[in-house]
């Protein structure tokens, strides 16, 4: 007999929501961790320090998300060990709940960094020596880590990836960011809040290119309003440390030629699957360039014993989703009823203002060949956008203008992961703009932005 019925390798949200899955339906099941702690990259290096980095920074800079403000950092007040202070608390929180949950499961945690035996088995490694754990099925949930190119000299003080950006000894003066993805945006818009002259380099000619092109725009509007330099169509050619008089700098050269100076480097180009040192070929298992995982809809593997979630396997790459999918792959293994994945689940952007959206944008809609409208409201239409101040938030419905049906919302301010969830709501069961003409939302509410905007939209059809 196997020493489990399901082993998951990896802790973070799709390893913890799986194994707890399993365990609700009476198997035996335990989690292989690499880490000293539980809870992955997302509460240790990604999601959650990052999230809570920018709130001690908006807090710590007058308090709300939207607001054009620069902090003076030169009086050496403001460090990252003080900002980082404030979010420890929130990270050994986050770490205490995944671990009541585990072990209110009944789930088993085994220490140690997991590699395949074979299709039934893994060795386990840690600093107590190396033990065999056999299991009928596995669960791969190992997530990401920042890709680190080798012609790039990074040295964790001041040519670094998003993970070693959290353990920074001094906040920079001025920092060159190359990437334009979610990670990249969200940084970027983090230090520039704290005064630091931000440079991003983007080889595309927008940030963040799958968002709607309004919203994306009045990004990169609020982007440059609070100083930032934007490099559009640029690729990175050498990185170089400088060495000198005082503290070293950054010597960054373009293949356009130019050459950019800055105290700090931050490369956000892609994350990678960490799935080198798992063995996946004594498993009959591959991974692609980027150590990704293929799996099917069901999420299992070409070995039909062993599924993957998470990030390790691609697109979408969201915690939110990643749950789900662990949720989910236990209870095909298993043959427990499960209904599936939600067609319509939201994006959430932590930058400084926060962007989330769901559905369709206005290019992809063009590109379907879908005939559409569009609604807005301006948070300064909203008497609580008026009462908090956010001048520079918008809602925006995108829906068929003669089936009414709603294709996509897109919203950038204050709370706008949080309001998300209602037009995900009403897309999911399949309701029309006049739902939210017809229904009443608390006054005042930046929720209210919903009826406005179908309005608008509304008298666009009339």
């Amino acid at each position: 007999m196997s020493d489990y019925q399901l082993c998951v390798i990896g802790s973070g949200p799709g390893g913890q929501k799986a194994a707890i899955q399993a365990a609700k339906l009476g198997k035996k099941v335990c989690i292989v961790e690499r880490m000293e702690q539980v809870g992955g990259v997302a509460i240790h290096t990604g999601t959650i320090p990052s999230k809570a980095l920018r709130q001690a920074i908006i807090e710590a800079t007058g308090g709300k998300d939207h607001l054009k403000v620069r902090a003076d950092i030169k009086s050496g007040d403001l460090t990252i060990d003080v900002l980082m202070a404030s979010c420890q608390r929130i990270i050994a929180t986050e770490m205490e709940i995944v671990l009541t949950q585990l072990r209110r499961n009944g789930v088993d945690l085994v220490q140690g960094a997991g590699s395949f035996k074979d299709k039934n088995s893994i060795i386990v490694k840690s600093f107590h020596g190396e033990k065999v754990i056999s299991a009928d099925r596995f669960i791969v949930a190992v997530g990401t880590e920042p890709v680190r190119p080798d012609f790039i000299p990074f040295d964790d003080e001041c040519i670094l990836t998003s993970d070693d950006l959290l353990h920074l000894s001094r906040l920079p003066e001025s920092l060159v960011v190359v990437g334009g993805g979610v990670v990249g945006t969200e940084f970027a818009s983090m230090f520039s809040r704290l005064g630091v002259r931000v440079t991003m380099v983007v080889k595309t000619q927008r940030v963040l290119g799958f968002l709607d092109l309004q919203i994306g725009e009045a990004l990169q509007y609020h982007m440059r309003n609070r100083g930032m330099t934007l490099r559009f169509g640029e690729q990175l050619k050498e990185v170089k440390k400088v060495e000198g008089e005082g503290k070293p700098h950054v010597q960054i050269k373009l293949k356009s030629g130019k050459c950019l100076q800055a105290d700090a480097f931050l490369y956000c180009q892609g994350r990678q699957g960490v799935t080198d040192t798992l063995d996946l070929q004594n498993a009959n298992l591959e991974a692609d360039h980027r150590g990704r995982i293929k799996v099917d809809e069901n999420y299992q593997t070409a070995n039909p014993e062993i599924y993957a979630v998470g990030d390790v396997i691609g697109f979408p790459a969201l915690a939110s989703t990643s749950m789900n999918q662990g949720r989910l792959a236990s209870c095909h293994m298993f043959k427990a009823p499960l209904h599936g994945m939600r067609k319509f689940f939201p994006f959430g952007i932590y930058s400084i203002p926060e962007i989330s959206m769901v559905g369709d944008t206005e290019e992809e809609l063009t590109e379907l060949g879908v005939p559409y409208e569009t609604g807005c409201a301006g948070y300064k239409e909203i008497a609580r956008g008026q009462l908090i101040g956010d001048d520079v938030g918008l809602v925006k419905i995108l829906f068929h203008p003669e089936s009414r049906e709603v294709l996509g919302v897109h919203i950038i301010g204050t709370g706008a992961t949080e309001l998300i969830h209602i037009g995900q709501a009403v897309m999911a069961l399949g309701g029309k703009l006049d739902y939210f003409i017809d229904s009443a939302f608390n006054y005042p509410t930046l929720a209210e932005g919903y009826r406005v905007a179908a309005l608008n939209g509304a008298n666009k059809v009339r």
